[in-house]
């Protein structure tokens, strides 16, 4: 995961404490970008601020192969486009260990991409974790487990 600590994300932060003056003590959450592609990240983050995306799914093997804390309900996190321009604010609001085969219609369509299915999750997602894991010589397998993330926009630009 790149993550980004520039003026842009600086500034979304601190007119975010400013409107919100209970967070002036909270250290300023990661700032990172959806996907592993220009095209991908920057069409999520706008559905983010549109308010349309209210999920992401990472693989268990992600954070296991890196080293990254789970996600916790009440997190904030400020994504970005690619570019590093931040773009909102999200605080996380449910977690969910479940296997991929086991991702449902309702979850696929709270993700907000594509047409929202179920199948055009799976599409996008399989064809995601296979490029993910193949860095390291990994790959998916249906039954592996996807942290699914539900988060509600909380500021926008």
């Amino acid at each position: 995961m790149k993550t980004f600590n520039n003026a842009s994300v600086q500034t979304l932060w601190n007119n975010f404490v400013k409107a919100n003056p209970e967070h002036k003590n909270y250290n300023r959450p990661e700032a990172w970008y959806f996907c592993d592609n220009q095209t991908d990240a920057d069409t999520c983050v706008s559905l983010v601020v549109q308010g349309v995306k209210q999920a992401t799914s990472t693989s268990l093997w992600w954070f296991k192969t890196y080293g990254y804390a789970f996600p916790n309900v009440g997190d904030l996190n400020i994504v970005t486009n690619w570019n590093g321009e931040a773009k909102a604010i999200i605080k996380t609001i449910k977690i969910e260990h479940v296997p991929y085969n086991k991702i449902s219609a309702n979850y696929a369509k709270l993700e907000g991409e594509g047409d929202k299915s179920l199948a055009y999750w799976q599409k996008v997602h399989w064809a995601y974790y296979t490029r993910e894991m193949a860095v390291k010589g990994d790959q998916p397998s249906q039954n592996m487990i996807i942290i699914c993330e539900q988060f509600k926009t909380i500021f926008t630009i």
